[in-house]
């Protein structure tokens, strides 16, 4: 006797452009999603298959669909079915999807509270493992002008240029600047490097007549700010 399919079984069977086209994306899954970029699997692999072995790459602490930034081009080509034109159409959509999101989370922000500033970062930062240094050009009223990245990598924090720092400070007609960089152990606490370039570069700003509010120092889920524990000079 023939078994007769359920509602949902006719809707697991459907491909995801048609589930798309009746449901709308809100309703597919992280690998649905994906599985329409990919567009095809391979012989014996859907695309949603294909693309829940992309998904399965991610590991903790973020997994799934937000863990795809982390995911080199190089393991994502190790998958059987996802070659470098595959892989690097990933990448740059998880890169747009990073994108998009701080552009929203950038709106509206005062970045002069250095909580809401160490929010924007968190989630960029605080599981690098290598250091990374931000610049923020401010204008007037507190709202962000531009973000620049100073170093990324292996930093010594006392070969940053102040020099460096108001140059782009100054294309930016910036009225104020704040430093962001993070820890990789995880641990906000400031270095003796950390303290002499917030000392050099507060000094320089006082000359220069662009302020260094701040300089925050994004660990693993917390961070330090010298403004709010009055390390600023």
């Amino acid at each position: 006797m023939p078994v007769k399919l359920t509602q949902q079984s006719n809707i697991n069977a459907q491909l995801p452009y048609e589930r798309f086209q009746q449901f709308g994306p809100e309703n597919l899954t992280e690998a649905e999603l994906l599985a329409v970029i990919l567009r095809t699997g391979t012989k014996d692999t859907s695309a949603v298959e294909l693309a829940e072995k992309v998904l399965a790459l991610a590991k903790y602490p973020r997994e799934g669909l937000l863990g795809l930034h982390d995911v080199s081009v190089e393991e994502l080509t190790q998958i059987r079915g996802i070659g470098i034109v595959k892989a690097v159409k990933l990448k740059c959509i998880a890169e747009l999807s990073n994108r998009m999101s701080r552009a929203r989370a950038s709106t509206g922000i005062c970045f002069t509270r250095a909580d809401m500033v160490a929010e924007y970062f968190m989630e960029k930062l605080r599981h690098k493992d290598t250091e990374c240094v931000y610049l923020l050009c401010l204008d007037a009223k507190g709202q962000l002008i531009r973000e620049k990245k100073l170093s990324d990598g292996c930093v010594n924090m006392a070969l940053i240029s102040p020099r460096e720092i108001f140059l782009e400070a100054l294309k930016d007609k910036a009225v104020n600047i704040i430093l962001v960089h993070n820890h990789p152990s995880g641990d906000p606490t400031p270095s003796r490097a950390d303290r002499e370039l917030t000392d050099n570069v507060a000094g320089a700003g006082e000359q220069m007549d662009i302020p260094l509010l701040d300089h925050i120092i994004i660990g693993d889920n917390r961070y330090t700010s010298f403004k709010e524990q009055k390390l600023l000079r």
